[in-house]
C-alpha cells in the first residue's frame, strides 16, 4: 500500500540510504547534490529546512511509503494562498526499486488531494524534463496536462535544461 506522511527527522537515514543506493539513477534527472546530501547527517538539514518552508506556509515536505518503508518523496512547493492565486508546484522522486510500479503515481494523486482538499488550492503545477517520459507520464494519470515548454528552467543534472509545464486544476473550485 502506498501512502504519504509529513517528513520527519526519524526520515534522515533512509533518505540518505535511498540516495545512496540510487544515486547514478536519480543522478540525470536532479539537481547536482553535495556529498552530505547522501548522508543522514545532511538529509537531517534538509529536513529541517522542510519545516522552516511548512512552518512559513511555502512548502511541504512528504515521505512517500510503500508498505511502511520509505520509497521516495513528494513535496508541494511555491504554495500560494491569496484571495486571487491559489498554487503550488509538486515535485517527487521515489527510489530506483520502486519505479514503474505506481509508487509515483498514487504518491502524486495523495499530494494533489492533500492540495486541493486541505489546502484549497485551485491548480497544482508539475515540471519534467522534456525527455522524462515516465515522470509526464505520471502527471498525465493524474490529470495534468501539458500548458507549454520554460527554457532553461531548472538546474538539472549540472546545467540549466528545458522544462515542459504541466498543470492540473481543482474541479471543485468556483
Amino acid at each position: 500500500m502506498i501512502t504519504i506522511r509529513p517528513i520527519a527527522l526519524e526520515d534522515a537515514e533512509p533518505i540518505a540510504s535511498l540516495r545512496r543506493e540510487g544515486r547514478d539513477y536519480l543522478a540525470p534527472w536532479e539537481p547536482v547534490r553535495g556529498e552530505a546530501s547522501f548522508t543522514a547527517a545532511g538529509v537531517r538539514v534538509e529536513i529541517e529546512a522542510a519545516f522552516a518552508r511548512a512552518d512559513a506556509g511555502v512548502a511541504l515536505a512528504y515521505a512517500i511509503e510503500d508498505d511502511g518503508r520509505v520509497a521516495g518523496q513528494v513535496f508541494l512547493n511555491s504554495i500560494v494562498r491569496g484571495p486571487y492565486f491559489r498554487s503550488c508546484s509538486t515535485g517527487y522522486w521515489v527510489a530506483k526499486a520502486a519505479a514503474g510500479r505506481g509508487v509515483a503515481t498514487e504518491a502524486v494523486r495523495l499530494a494533489k488531494r492533500i492540495a486541493f482538499e486541505d489546502l484549497r488550492l485551485v491548480r497544482v503545477q508539475a515540471e519534467t524534463l522534456i525527455d522524462n517520459y515516465a515522470s509526464q507520464k505520471v502527471l498525465q494519470r493524474n490529470g495534468f496536462e501539458p500548458i507549454g515548454m520554460a527554457p532553461a528552467y531548472l538546474k538539472i543534472a549540472g546545467r540549466w535544461q528545458d522544462h515542459l509545464l504541466f498543470q492540473v486544476l481543482n474541479p471543485e473550485m468556483d
